[in-house]
């Protein structure tokens, strides 16, 4: 397996400090995924052979869960964990307004409807509070996000509607926790992503789905291939064909080892942030609210938001907004039924002052006291 560069169309100068890279990671480690792909490359199987069980069994027993399924991506794990859950045509699934559109979409694809709570003002994850205004005769599930890597308050979430399953997106949240126990393990059921620059990522598409339930575990096996229980070519339901292939898991099994360095790392980009922007007039995201925080993002508000990207950008520093318009304010929303719980004044108000800095575990020292020193210089803070 040959080094490879990043694409020109990805590349950026030497000057430029990049919002997120998978590069410096990978160069570390190159030399254990290079031997990952040796040891798929010869073997017979590239779809649910070797490598697959042994990164799902290496999961699950990270995260704490009985099981593990990988599928081919963080939307399938939403969608297939909502069908084994039950959820289908004519039920309703309470999640959040200021996540993903893959959140809400896996509800609709299930023939489901959406129904959208605005979020607590320091963590900008589902606020509890708002959940018994949402429940109705056909609520089938609640879906919170641990949004940039923090966990949401799960306890309070169960006590605000009792027997209701809870799935969790923990797409932004491999590693991170609520006091001690690992987000992937607090709902019923749990849906990573492996997308390439999450916390975790593969070198290409890839998900999962957690659980320590038998019976949504040998469900979820169902579903993820083509709805086939038993002998070969016996479809007992309308499956999907959604598996991990050998290959990320081989890649994933590799960057598992290495999880919590990650966390660390992103841990002390994130102490160091709060440091140097003591003083000026953003505000930096909540530390380690409800256990510890994986820092997929690391997103302040900022006052003149737009300006300030601008400024930084001048000064060859790349920054994102994640995410920059609320789901139900998407077209796509205005063409499929979703219910909404009030008109999200805390959301929509962070929704126009949130920005992501860079944040990556390799970030170094100077590069981070030269985004502080950018945005210093903006606020003329100094």
């Amino acid at each position: 397996m040959k080094s490879t560069t990043a694409h020109p169309l990805d590349a950026v100068s030497v000057d430029e400090i990049p919002a997120e890279t998978v590069l410096r990671w990978h160069a570390a480690i190159a030399d254990e995924l290079r031997a990952a792909f040796e040891t798929v490359l010869p073997a017979p199987r590239f779809t649910l052979g070797p490598r697959l069980r042994e990164f799902e069994a290496e999961l699950a027993a990270y995260v704490g869960t009985t099981h593990c399924i990988g599928v081919s991506s963080g939307t399938a794990a939403l969608t297939l964990a909502l069908r084994a859950l039950g959820v289908g045509p004519g039920d309703e699934v309470i999640t959040v307004c200021n996540t993903y559109v893959a959140t809400a979409f896996a509800i609709t694809y299930t023939g489901a409807t959406p129904v959208f709570v605005d979020v607590d003002p320091e963590t900008l994850n589902m606020d509890p509070a708002q959940i018994p205004a949402a429940l109705s005769e056909k609520t089938k599930a609640i879906l919170p996000v641990h949004l940039y890597g923090q966990a949401v308050e799960i306890d309070r979430i169960r006590a605000a509607a009792p027997g209701i399953p809870i799935l969790e997106d923990a797409a932004h949240a491999h590693g991170a926790t609520f006091g001690e126990r690992k987000c992937g393990s607090l709902g019923d059921v749990a849906a990573f992503s492996f997308y390439p620059t999450k916390v975790m990522g593969a070198l290409g598409d890839g998900g999962a789905i957690t659980t320590s339930n038998d019976e949504l575990d040998r469900h979820l096996r169902q579903l993820r291939y083509m709805g086939q229980a038993g002998p070969k070519h016996e479809h007992q339901e309308l499956g999907y064909q959604e598996r991990l292939d050998e290959m990320q898991a081989a890649f994933l099994s590799v960057k598992l080892r290495h999880l919590d360095e990650q966390i660390d790392g992103r841990q002390r980009v994130a102490a160091r942030y709060r440091e140097l922007l003591a003083g000026t007039p953003v505000v930096t995201p909540a530390s380690d609210v409800t256990g510890r925080h994986a820092y997929y993002m690391f997103t302040i508000q900022a006052p003149k938001r737009d300006e300030l990207a601008e400024f930084l950008a001048g000064r060859g520093i790349r920054t994102q907004i994640i995410y920059p318009k609320l789901v139900p304010d998407q077209g796509a929303y205005q063409d499929h039924t979703a219910r909404r719980i009030g008109d999200f004044p805390v959301a929509r108000a962070a929704g126009e002052r949130i920005l992501c800095l860079p944040m990556f575990a390799e970030l170094t020292d100077a590069e981070i006291e030269r985004v502080a020193q950018g945005i210093r210089a903006f606020y003329k803070a100094d």
